[in-house]
């Protein structure tokens, strides 16, 4: 092995995929990012409760209260601060909220839109189920104008306490957890707008809706016109403003509306060119050009998103929490709570309501009957979805603080606070017993959920692809590779330990995909390897230019093919007639249709992998593959035998890796 390679062994490999690199996932990076949010959204809310319950619970109220002005000539804004954060600030976390959302309508689970219908009624039943027995508790009662308190999932909340308590869950629930939000987050900000708007400004409401097609429109505009976005867009958060509209309606609409794509070789390929241009000639004018020519390769949804996210997860959401989360406890307060019927009403709602009306609404929304589409999930990962669902802060504390005042609306944050503690027990309670039911049992109630979208354009073919391992493997790994890539050498050594322990059930399929307009050698490295393969040498050959992926010339490789005792003249000779580049532009092809751009980019039985390539995370991601795989397989099993061999995490995905 020579130096360089040795050098690479010894960093370790802790890399990611070319994708994750350069923008991780946003649902798996969104989730890894909550799992500190949710720790620092519980701790200020900890702290908003310890200081109104601190010798001076009047500072708390006194703070929130203070009037902030922002004024322009003779107009402007001005509200006090608790507003500027739930009115304001919050915006950008429904923005965000938006924004995921829609990626995954453009590149994820639910871009096969017909399976956008169960997480939407399900989230249609987990509103309506909660009013309904909230409206039990209050009806004719002084609380029972506070219904919308107890309709809708608190995101950020939700997510986390996924992300705390099953850090390894599977991605289809946290994309259809997520989906669910952002669902019955649109209609809660509509019942807000219309129901618990009391004065609503004609002018400036149709002032909002022109800036709002402005806004739209401007995405098709070069990225130059960005100023003129942020812009308008804050031209439409004051209207909507004024117009007496909770305009944090507006981040989530913006966000529904930020298109997601995965970045194209020919942009990739122009930014290199720009950047290439500028290192030659350092000039401002180039300078500028080579960093819009990067920033466009990216879809403005991802740009936005690693914006804004850290800031909504790690200060806006807790900001909201320490203004709106500091209750003043005493003997009284707590003693009518536990008899309140608004407590009572907001917190079974969450406890009970959410996953009896997810539940119900999916299980009706499924049935072969309505000729609706198969769940993503399975009935006890279902359930406990619901209850992660089930926990109510933001958008109750929205609804609560426009219903009630005083003693009602403590009451009303009782019961949203006890949600945040109550719901993730519950969940944890349920994914405890799905974990511990016999693998059979999985095994029928996987059998009537939704079949995987497989990301990979090309299946794999024994006759052209290049393939480690058995053929009847129950796990196939995938990469597109490129030879000169450092990264591409830092991943093999993790992949050759993952292929030496999986017991013969892994097989590993390397394609090309060399990036000829950052790595000069790449494509001689992979004709050479295709030349190899022709005298039956390819993994003695891919092996040996990935150990010395800086000596990559045709000398070099002509001494590699004399090493491994092939006949190197005519390798060499048909390395200059280029033989093998059409073979080469198999692959490049194959990859620009299953959206791979970058390298190493891999593929688990047809899923696009994301996130890190480390032994750890890769063994993780075929433990779980291979569990589902096994499960899948024994759906239409006659042998009862076949399903107990099932992996303990294939359905929960507790196998799973959250980048996965």
């Amino acid at each position: 092995m020579s130096a360089r390679a040795d050098e690479r062994a010894g960093e370790g490999h802790t890399g990611a995929t070319a994708w994750a690199r350069n923008l991780a996932a946003p649902v798996r990076d969104f989730m890894g990012t909550e799992t500190g949010s949710g720790a620092v959204l519980l701790a200020a809310t900890i702290v908003a409760l310890l200081w109104a319950n601190s010798p001076w619970p009047h500072s708390y109220e006194s703070l929130w209260r203070t009037t902030l002005s922002i004024r322009l000539g003779g107009g402007g804004i001005a509200t006090d601060l608790r507003h500027w954060v739930n009115e304001g600030l919050m915006t950008f976390f429904f923005l965000v909220v938006g924004l995921e959302a829609k990626r995954e309508f453009d590149l994820g689970e639910l871009r096969e839109r017909r399976r956008l219908l169960i997480p939407a009624v399900s989230a249609l039943g987990g509103m309506a189920i909660p009013i309904a027995i909230y409206l039990a508790f209050n009806a004719g009662g002084p609380g029972a104008g506070g219904w919308g308190a107890a309709m809708s999932t608190d995101t950020a909340f939700a997510l986390g306490a996924i992300a705390l308590l099953t850090p390894r869950a599977a991605t289809r629930l946290r994309v259809f957890l997520l989906t669910v939000a952002v669902v019955d987050d649109l209609f809660a900000l509509l019942v807000i707008t219309f129901l618990y708007t009391h004065h609503v400004a004609l002018l400036a409401t149709a002032i909002a809706v022109a800036l709002l097609f402005v806004l739209l429109a401007l995405r098709y505009a070069p990225d130059r016109a960005r100023p003129v976005s942020v812009l308008v867009a804050i031209a439409l958060w004051v209207a909507m403003f004024k117009s007496g509209i909770d305009p944090v309606i507006s981040g989530l609409v913006v966000g529904l509306a930020t298109s997601a794509y995965t970045p194209s070789r020919d942009d990739l390929e122009t930014a290199t060119a720009l950047t290439r241009s500028f290192r030659e000639q350092p000039t401002p004018e180039l300078a500028r050009s080579a960093q819009q020519g990067v920033m466009s390769a990216i879809s403005p949804n991802e740009r936005l998103q690693y914006s804004l996210h850290p800031w909504t997860s790690y200060v806006v959401v807790p900001l909201f929490a320490l203004a709106n989360g500091g209750v003043h406890f005493s003997g009284a307060l707590i003693g009518d709570a536990l008899t309140s019927p608004i407590t009572l009403g907001i917190l079974i709602g969450y406890l009970l309501g959410k996953p009896l009306g997810i539940v119900g609404a999916s299980w009706l929304a499924s049935r072969p009957a309505l000729h609706g589409p198969r769940s993503p999930l399975s009935m006890p990962l279902l359930t406990a979805g619901g209850a992660f669902a089930g926990v109510g802060f933001t958008v109750s504390l929205l609804i609560a603080s426009l219903s009630f005042s005083g003693q009602r609306l403590d009451e009303a944050k009782l019961g949203a606070l006890a949600s945040v503690i109550l719901s993730p027990i519950v969940a944890w309670l349920v994914l405890w017993v799905v974990r511990r039911m016999p693998s059979g049992v999985r095994a029928r109630q996987l059998a009537g959920t939704a079949e995987d979208i497989l990301d990979l354009s090309d299946d794999i073919d024994p006759h052209r692809d290049h393939i480690r391992g058995p053929d009847d493997a129950v796990v196939t790994l995938l990469e597109y590779g490129d030879f000169e890539c450092p990264y591409c050498g830092r991943a093999e050594g993790a992949i050759r330990e993952l292929l030496a322990s999986s017991d013969e059930e892994v097989r590993y399929v390397w394609r090309h995909l060399p990036l000829n307009d950052v790595h000069p050698n790449a494509q001689i490295a992979a004709e050479a390897s295709e030349a190899a393969a022709a005298q039956g040498a390819f993994w003695e050959m891919h092996d040996i230019l990935l150990d010395h992926q800086g000596e990559l010339r045709v000398k070099d490789i002509s001494a590699y093919a004399r090493r491994l005792g092939l006949d190197a003249d005519r390798l060499v000779e048909e390395l200059r007639g280029r033989q093998y580049e059409p073979r080469i532009s198999r692959d490049v092809t194959s990859a620009d249709e299953s959206g791979v751009s970058g390298t190493p980019s891999f593929f688990v039985n047809g899923r696009r992998h994301y996130g890190a390539y480390d032994i750890e995370t890769l063994t993780s991601t075929v433990h779980s593959a291979r569990g589902r795989a096994r499960l899948t397989a024994s759906r239409a099993s006659p042998d009862p035998s076949a399903e107990v061999r099932g992996e303990p995490g294939a359905e929960t995905g507790e196998a799973e890796t959250p980048t996965a």
